[in-house]
């Protein structure tokens, strides 16, 4: 069972010392959201009852590969991935360079999270259509595979084309979202899958069950697919072991979540300190027993 770091909501300063102790303390992969702007929008937050973000104008959301790149040049080993990046909401080149930079800089430790995103006032903002979100997505991905792989590509209205740097080692794609099509994408054309919310046993069995259907539908039953499950459950080595026999890959943690009211008290709330603490704490009571 692989551990990933879910470092949303961090402060963009506390990322590069966040991606040295995650290395450390044996995290597999370090992941961070992709939000444009903040506003009040009038697209209803699909993952809360009231429809409203849980964030706010002051919350942080860095850009993803910027980001990444800053955290790779202070690590060695700790992968990345966006969880997940809005590829429909930027053009094919925008997106093609910006990973495939990423992946070259890193050593080839990048994973390309991508969803086709929920928030429409993001794709108004980038002259994007948000109603083709799907179809575009499903049309992008092997593409850019192929510009990844350093392989000359035809595109209407253009001559033929390829991009430089390209990557060593393929980029891996998980494909993020629960729902029919979502999950549909990830058997066909990813490595893996990334639930994007929390999941009790109750709402995972039933996407598990869609994932390998699916994936046998598509002829790729027994083959490497990735699953990286957020779980609705306090973090346990033994209940790690449980879901990885149902086929859970991985999992995400942010261990700070989890502080005890002393820890809260020792190093204060939201603080840089708090989170390395209990990183530490996570490794030791769960990473080291996996």
């Amino acid at each position: 069972m692989k551990i990933w770091l879910a470092a949303s909501f961090v402060e963009t300063g506390q990322f590069t010392e966040l991606a040295r102790a995650a290395e450390r303390c044996g995290f597999d992969t370090l992941t961070l959201s992709d939000h444009l702007f903040y506003a009040d929008f009038d697209t209803p937050y699909p993952y809360s009852r009231s429809g409203r973000p849980r964030w706010n104008a002051a919350t942080h959301w860095p850009d993803v590969w910027v980001t990444i790149g800053a955290m790779a040049a202070v690590t060695a080993t700790l992968r990345f991935s966006p969880n997940v990046y809005i590829a429909p909401a930027r053009d094919l080149f925008t997106v093609a360079k910006q990973v495939s930079t990423a992946a070259v800089l890193s050593g080839d430790r990048v994973t390309f999270g991508v969803g086709v995103g929920w928030c429409k006032e993001e794709f108004v903002g980038t002259g994007q259509d948000f109603h083709t979100r799907g179809r575009r997505l499903d049309a992008m991905l092997p593409v850019l595979r192929a510009l990844w792989a350093g392989e000359r590509v035809t595109l209407d209205g253009l001559p033929e084309l390829s991009i430089s740097p390209t990557p060593a080692e393929p980029v891996p794609v998980y494909v993020g979202g629960d729902s029919e099509a979502a999950l549909r994408r990830a058997a066909r054309l990813g490595d893996g899958w990334i639930g994007n919310r929390i999941y009790t046993e109750d709402e995972l069995d039933p996407v598990l069950a869609t994932l390998r259907r699916l994936l046998a539908e598509n002829g790729r039953d027994g083959q490497p697919f990735e699953i990286i499950a957020p779980l609705a459950e306090l973090p346990d080595a033994a209940t790690y072991r449980r879901y990885a026999a149902k086929g859970v890959t991985g999992t995400l943690a942010a261990p700070w979540w989890l502080a005890t009211p002393e820890e809260k008290a020792r190093h204060g709330e939201g603080t840089l300190e708090l989170k390395l603490a209990t990183m530490e704490r996570f490794a030791e009571e769960v990473i080291a027993k996996l």
